[in-house]
């Protein structure tokens, strides 16, 4: 690490924008990083954020270029282009919240304001940094059938997307990187409803790759419980992640047991409890630093983002039959 510390700065500290600004105060106090500040359209938000930060407050993004070296930007998804690429025109490093953006558009103009000046662009796929997923990557073989489920209360704040960006995308993101990013979706089934808002609030998805996998999804945010599990199955093993209660477990068979009952055997993966927020940032810094490409890459949130687009084609034409 150089002697000159990154500046940084967190856009948006909404629901999940101050948790941004609280990892940049604690690297700051630790001696990572300077925090600069935390900007908000919202000025009471703002300078409450600021001042449990002891940083300053910025009401208008802009004022922030100049002043800093990195951002992380949690801001409605509408914006995330505008504001993503004047920082990454300016050659500062963004971290932009999923999804990366609203359209495909958007995110190609994002990923070439990064490749021209140079900054790094990452996108916030936090459930790669779950700690079960952590664990449970070095066990990865060749997935073939998913099941997920991903269902949690309507939630306390604004809903600038639908379902399927807002909670979907994490596990459409985990899919293809599991699957592997090379493997190309072959085919899409979707359904989904506006049941409290006036966007899609439940849907379900099946997705088949050209290698033969298939992932069936479940993502709903007017649930009773929360819950956010994984299970699938590989080759030689069933797979159990539980990004709730980090808790992932391998069950598998020894093909030497002289009896099939006899040799199965289950896993329960040893978690390193790292709150995936911190590990996600921490992760960024040490690639800038490095100077090595980051570990979500705007095409990797593209790819997501495509994806999560597929869903959405899909799920109006169903509900253009249901008239929904």
């Amino acid at each position: 690490m150089s002697e000159t510390k990154l500046r940084a700065a967190a856009i948006g500290v909404g629901s999940l924008g101050r948790h941004h600004g609280r990892n940049y105060a604690e690297l700051a106090r630790e001696g990572r990083i300077e925090m600069v500040g935390v900007c908000d359209t919202n000025a009471e938000t703002a300078a409450e954020i600021a001042a449990a930060n002891r940083c300053a407050s910025f009401n208008d993004w802009r004022e922030v270029i100049g002043k800093v070296d990195v951002v992380s930007v949690a801001t409605p998804t509408e914006t995330h282009c505008e504001i993503a690429c004047a920082f990454l025109d300016a050659g500062v490093h963004v971290l932009v919240e999923k999804p990366i953006a609203l359209t495909l558009d958007e995110a190609d103009k994002m990923i070439a304001a990064a490749d021209k000046s140079g900054a790094k662009l990452m996108v916030g796929q936090l459930e790669r940094f779950n700690p079960a997923m952590v664990a449970l990557r070095p066990h990865i073989t060749k997935p073939l059938y998913f099941e997920i489920h991903r269902v949690s209360p309507f939630p306390n704040r604004s809903l600038d997307v639908d379902v399927v960006l807002d909670v979907m995308i994490h596990d459409l993101d985990a899919i293809q990187w599991l699957v592997g990013e090379d493997v190309k979706v072959s085919e899409i089934r979707a359904v989904g409803i506006p049941v409290i808002s006036d966007k899609v609030d439940a849907a379900n998805a099946r997705i088949e790759f050209e290698n033969g996998a298939v992932a069936n999804i479940t993502a709903s945010r007017i649930g009773t419980d929360k819950i956010r599990k994984t299970r699938f199955y590989q080759t030689g093993s069933y797979v159990v992640l539980d990004y709730g209660t980090k808790f992932a477990s391998v069950t598998s068979l020894n093909p030497e047991a002289a009896h099939p009952l006899l040799g199965i055997s289950i896993n329960r993966l040893e978690i390193n409890d790292v709150e995936p927020l911190r590990a996600e940032i921490t992760a960024f810094l040490d690639a800038i630093e490095r100077d090595a490409a980051p570990p979500v890459t705007g095409e990797d949130g593209r790819r997501a983002l495509s994806l999560a687009v597929g869903v959405l084609e899909k799920i109006n034409i169903h509900r253009n039959r249901i008239d929904v």
